[in-house]
């Protein structure tokens, strides 16, 4: 038996063949049968001409063409002048009778979803991503194609430096950004780096999500809470913060300074100062999650944390809200000291990113189409908010809304005692919802019951349906 591959490109298939038989001739008819009758063949498929099926396979031309004479004339095959040699539309594959399933209650997902930490994916700028993708394609380099630099592509980090420092107020350059695949990618990547410079614990906000607190445990890293109030996380409590680890224990703490995730607080004044001034007397570092911060509607901008101490502040940022969290790209803005071990803990090359997606999003950034993109989701966020508000006032008045003056979210607040009942009626209503109970720290206090509603997450045609079906299940 021998085994070949034909690679004929152009007849535009590959074929694996073993050859069966006491004669060549023999064995090649027996494999093209075999590959036809199990449908590895299917009808209609162009084979290769004889002459490239007999060069793959290194033996004579003729012998291909005989086994295909005689195969057509039994009828697995059929052959025409100009349309080459076919596999037999009547020559049907034998499948086997699929074994007949299980039965299984049918689980079918909600009819409208609410849940917060997602834009409309059906907003996605196609058209203008395309665009920036042809154009980033025509002028990629031919290094672009290898395995690249572990920071990311300079051309990337070139237009970011320029757009967090216009839009964001980070300071940064190219030389300080890394890449990364999204938060949780540079997150882990943090959690590494904490981990050899034997940090004991990081600080987090006693809401948040658990994903992140899991990353930082399974680095071996402890999560104590920060209670969080009407001016947000109390980042006075970091310099009393108790840990077991002794006073250098908690060397670092994971914030959501310009809209905190969840309840939608921004970060004081005098305790975006506080925060800075403990860095800097501890020398601890501020991880700051700016998830959303592109996003506001009517209040003054509210600029990164990172530029009241570049040297003491990581900025993580991505494109998750402001695009599409299946785009995978993020990027960390790191103080100087941080950027080999971060590139230490990533690797020496770039394994998550892809290249063609970070010049891309370059192209994007740099011909203003990601400001317009992100100018036209504002007031299309803007207005689903209002919408939200508006339909509360009429349809649910006892309800108060918190946490919109920014983001893709709003906190709604329910009585005591209902807010689980309130998410078991939506789940009947076909509605998606989360309450504000999923996001607590395990060590903080019982907090209010409360809905935080994603109102980006539906697409257009859907949100009516989805705020109707809000409305209904409120008490």
């Amino acid at each position: 038996m021998t085994d070949s591959w034909a690679n004929t490109p152009i007849a535009g298939v590959d074929l694996h063949l073993e050859l069966r038989g006491s004669g060549l001739r023999s064995g090649l008819m027996n494999a093209l049968r075999d590959a036809v009758r199990t449908g590895r063949l299917a009808p209609g498929t162009r084979l290769p001409s004889s002459r490239s099926l007999a060069g793959d396979l290194g033996i004579a031309r003729n012998t291909v063409a005989d086994a295909y004479a005689e195969l057509v004339a039994e009828g697995w095959l059929t052959a025409r002048q100009g349309s080459g040699t076919r596999v037999a539309r009547r020559a049907a594959p034998r499948r086997p009778a699929p074994a007949a399933p299980r039965t299984r209650p049918v689980r079918r997902g909600p009819a409208y979803s609410l849940m917060p930490g997602t834009p409309d994916l059906a907003a996605f700028p196609r058209a203008q991503w395309l665009t920036a993708a042809r154009r980033a394609l025509t002028a990629a380099p031919h290094e672009a194609f290898g395995y690249g630099d572990p920071r990311g592509r300079i051309e990337l980090r070139t237009v970011l430096a320029d757009y967090l420092a216009r839009a964001r107020g980070v300071y940064t350059d190219p030389g300080r950004i890394v890449v990364c695949s999204g938060f949780v990618h540079g997150l882990t990547l943090l959690g590494k780096v904490l981990a050899a410079r034997r940090v004991r614990a990081v600080a987090t906000e006693s809401f948040g999500l658990d994903i992140h607190r899991d990353l930082l445990t399974g680095a071996g890293l402890r999560t104590p809470a920060l209670a969080l109030d009407a001016r947000g996380t109390r980042t006075e409590d970091l310099a009393g913060l108790p840990d077991r680890a002794g006073p250098r224990g908690v060397g670092a703490v994971l914030l959501t300074p310009a809209h905190q995730f969840p309840t939608g607080v921004a970060l004081h004044p005098d305790r975006r100062a506080a925060a800075v001034d403990w860095a800097r007397g501890t020398g601890g570092l501020i991880l700051e999650d700016d998830y959303d911060g592109e996003f506001r509607y009517d209040r003054q901008p509210v600029g990164a944390l990172q530029g009241l101490d570049p040297e003491r502040v990581v900025y993580v940022g991505t494109a998750s809200k402001s695009l599409a969290p299946g785009l995978r790209l993020g990027w960390l803005a790191l103080p100087g000291e941080l950027v080999g071990e971060v590139l230490a803990a990533k690797g020496q090359a770039e394994w998550a990113s892809s290249a063609l997606d970070q010049l891309t999003l370059a192209e994007f950034i740099a011909s203003g189409a990601y400001d317009r993109h992100v100018r036209s989701m504002r007031l299309r966020y803007r207005r689903r908010r209002d919408q939200l508000v508006e339909a509360l006032a009429q349809r649910a008045p006892g309800i108060s809304v918190t946490g919109i003056a920014a983001g893709l979210h709003a906190v709604l607040e329910l009585p005591a005692g209902t807010e689980r009942s309130v998410i078991e009626a939506a789940a009947w209503q076909g509605l998606a919802v989360e309450g504000l109970s999923r996001f607590a720290h395990p060590s903080a206090p019982p907090g209010r019951d409360a809905l935080v509603v994603g109102y980006a997450t539906p697409p257009d045609s859907a949100w009516t349906g989805a705020l109707d079906a809000l409305c209904r299940v409120l008490p």
